[in-house]
């Protein structure tokens, strides 16, 4: 009866997905998908919040709330959301929303190449520099030629707060995948991609440095998971305002920390180290798979498999697969043994908020348009 009711929901599962995968890229005007939320994220545009539910794991559909929206003060939200058929459960048509599909099944870039320039518009938060560009053209290309750089928004010669006309700010999101919830669990095996983490490209290698059973205390700027402290460095190499780090193995927690002025290290059980940037850095950490651990949530979807390495490699040639975790024969729950579950996050640039402002102007890195 286990045998039948297993493949019972394996088979409800490839119907779902089925009923899911047809590309479907229209955008339907003044429509709005009421209900199923996930969760909402702020977006500039249409576009750009269909990019956001085409790299969410579980995001199947989309509605967004334009600057024209009047039933309150919500503009520029996101909502991302879905159901197990694939299908929104109602279509209301309503002024000042668009609503459209994932684009999962279109093969869609990965790194898709954001041109739109926004006027009036305030990409709020992630900021990390500011300097004065003549125009909003040379604040993109300098953001274009900063590695760090995901987004800016410039302070046009007519605003109206003289001090900051002409002010480019300069921001940061993630470009590279952030794991969620790590955790100690028996008979799972979690991992990477081993195409996730080639984004740096240098010709000089790094020297990686870190200090064993060292705690840097304090200066904290953000703490996030990691599941080594390699990938804890890679990480502190990736945000702009990390200047060195310390993880703690126990918790699987990697703290970012900025401090220009010195270095204090003490002795404790965590592993402490610098960051790199005008370097290589090897992601020979990324081939690690790591035993007893769960990497829990973001799931795509799990397929059934006989092996972590079979997992692994079939995370590897999936181009939305960022990192995985497989079920074993030894688990707890023989339910869920032999389950490889394929995992993503979104890494497009993604403001944290933004709003209408007169006479600023916001845009994102060129870095993934020819």
């Amino acid at each position: 009866k286990m045998i039948r009711h297993l493949i019972f929901v394996g088979l409800l599962s490839l119907l779902s997905c089925s009923l899911s995968q047809a590309c479907n890229p229209n955008i339907l005007e003044n429509m709005d998908f009421p209900g199923n939320d996930i969760t909402f994220l702020y977006s500039p545009d249409v576009n750009h919040c269909q990019l956001l539910c085409t790299q969410h794991p579980s995001c199947l559909f989309f509605t967004f709330i334009r600057a024209d929206w009047t039933h309150d003060d919500r503009h520029f939200y996101c909502y991302l959301k879905s159901t197990p058929s694939g299908e929104p459960s109602a279509q209301t048509p309503v002024q000042g929303a668009t609503s459209g599909f994932s684009l999962k099944s279109c093969s869609p870039d990965p790194q898709p190449c954001l041109s739109e320039v926004y006027q009036n518009m305030d990409f709020i938060g992630g900021d990390y520099r500011s300097l004065f560009t003549g125009d909003h053209k040379e604040c993109q290309r300098v953001c274009t030629q900063d590695p760090a750089c995901q987004f800016f928004t410039f302070v046009k010669e007519n605003f109206s707060n003289s001090k900051v006309r002409y002010k480019c700010h300069l921001k940061f999101s993630w470009p590279v995948p952030r794991t969620p919830v790590i955790e100690r669990k028996a008979g799972v095996t979690s991992g990477f991609s081993h195409k996730t983490y080639q984004t740096q490209h240098s010709d000089k290698a790094c020297q990686r440095k870190l200090f064993p059973n060292t705690d840097i205390p304090g200066s904290d700027i953000e703490s996030l998971p990691a599941a080594s402290p390699e990938h804890c460095q890679t990480l502190c190499s990736t945000h702009p305002r990390c200047t060195y780090f310390t993880y703690n193995r126990n918790t699987f927690v990697c703290y970012l920390k900025e401090n220009t002025h010195e270095i204090v290290t003490r002795a404790d059980i965590g592993t402490s180290g610098l960051p790199h940037r005008s370097c290589q850095l090897d992601d020979n950490w990324a081939r690690v798979a790591h035993e007893g651990v769960d990497f829990n949530g973001s799931d795509i979807r799990y397929e059934l498999m006989d092996d972590a390495d079979t997992c692994q490699k079939t995370c590897t040639d999936d181009p939305h697969c960022q990192f995985y975790t497989y079920i074993d024969e030894t688990f707890f729950d023989r339910s869920y043994r032999r389950r490889c579950f394929l995992k993503r996050v979104i890494t497009i640039p993604a403001p944290p908020k933004v709003i209408k402002v007169t006479n600023v102007v916001s845009g994102f890195s060129l870095k993934n348009c020819p």
